[in-house]
């Protein structure tokens, strides 16, 4: 039987599962899906589970069940394409015919001194397990810091402030305000609404050294003190793909080619964060990807030539907490509660499949 493995079992990795198994698969061919955990974990939706607003339970989704689907659990350490092998650990070698490297994204420390070690991350299940602990261990009145004010900083501050009203919460971050890369409606809408919930907005901070509660600012002699730290300051590609000798973007992402295969082997492809494509990472383009690759796939199997259409992202969601949130369709920003329900139905779609 000819292998096509797929590697991660996130937004990008699961969609293409899940297209190739509702479309037509060869006979001779099986779909491998390797990841660490039994269930797809909405990564989207970690900033409610380390705020405690949202059980583990609630944000999982179970792997499909197909006859041409097998399902390997593992930590996968190592990706040789010129021997068409993936390592996994305590496992024998996997020989493949195809390739997806959905792998995902790590943190970016920057270079920061201590910044590891010192403060709490939410890109995996596991991590945000652990920051849910830290996060829901800390006193009444003490002090939450959250490095990086964009999208996943004020989604776990707004969300933190619901689920511990007891806590001072501040975010700071490098820019003059948070959410910089958005329309300036929309950052003072949210500016508004932390100063109403008073999370405390810290902009100007150059970061060059974290210790155990506390931080260090180039710009400010004083340090900042603080009870637990959560970093949301830029990811990267996780660290095999680092490693990788293969052509890299400024990010670290894999190049590809139009079909999102590697220029070299086109039998390998890479989508979502492990992808140099023209948008910010996120599930949607993965999910976007990952449809596509299904569709080079039936393409090829059928001897035609892939027709792809240019991927068109519908948008960006943010919620502050369950009630309130915002959004940018297009160059619209959108705010208040109706964000915030269109939200809560693309994470209804994600649980159920639907897209």
């Amino acid at each position: 039987m000819k292998r096509f493995v797929i590697l991660g079992g996130g937004y990008g990795g699961l969609t293409v599962a899940h297209e190739l198994l509702e479309g037509e698969l060869p006979d001779d061919t099986v779909v491998v899906l390797i990841d660490r955990m039994p269930y797809q974990g909405l990564k989207t939706e970690y900033y409610s589970l380390v705020a405690g607003t949202a059980a583990d339970v609630d944000l999982r989704v179970d792997f499909p069940s197909d006859p041409r689907l097998l399902i390997l659990y593992g930590e996968v350490t190592s990706v040789d394409v010129d021997a068409k092998q993936v390592g996994i650990a305590g496992q024998d070698p996997l020989d493949y015919e195809w390739l997806v490297i959905a792998l995902g994204c790590t943190d970016r420390y920057h270079g920061i001194e201590g910044a590891e070690l010192y403060s709490n991350s939410i890109q995996t299940f596991s991590a945000a397990r652990k920051t849910y602990q830290a996060l829901n261990d800390v006193k009444p009145y003490g002090q939450v810091t959250i490095v990086g004010g964009g999208l996943s900083g004020v989604e776990v501050a707004s969300e933190l402030r619901e689920g511990r009203p007891d806590v001072n919460i501040r975010i700071v971050d490098r820019g003059p305000s948070i959410l910089s890369a958005f329309p300036g409606k929309l950052q003072e809408y949210v500016s508004s609404w932390f100063t109403e919930h008073d999370v405390e907005m810290r902009g100007h901070v150059s970061l060059h050294k974290l210790e155990g509660g506390v931080l260090y600012d180039q710009n400010d002699t004083s340090p900042i003190l603080t009870d637990v730290t959560v970093w949301t300051a830029g990811i990267q590609p996780v660290s095999l793909v680092q490693k990788m000798d293969l052509p890299k973007d400024d990010q670290g992402r894999l190049i590809v080619n139009e079909y999102h295969q590697l220029p070299e082997y086109n039998e390998v492809f890479v989508v979502g964060d492990c992808s140099s494509i023209p948008f910010a990472p996120s599930a949607q383009a993965a999910e976007a990807q990952g449809k596509q690759v299904a569709e080079v796939m039936q393409a090829l199997w059928q001897d035609e030539k892939p027709r792809l259409s240019k991927i068109k992202l519908k948008g960006v969601l943010g919620s502050l907490g369950k009630k309130s949130g915002f959004g940018l369709m297009g160059r619209t920003p959108i705010l208040g509660r109706v964000p915030r329900v269109l939200k809560s139905g693309v994470l209804w779609m994600s649980r159920h499949h639907l897209g």
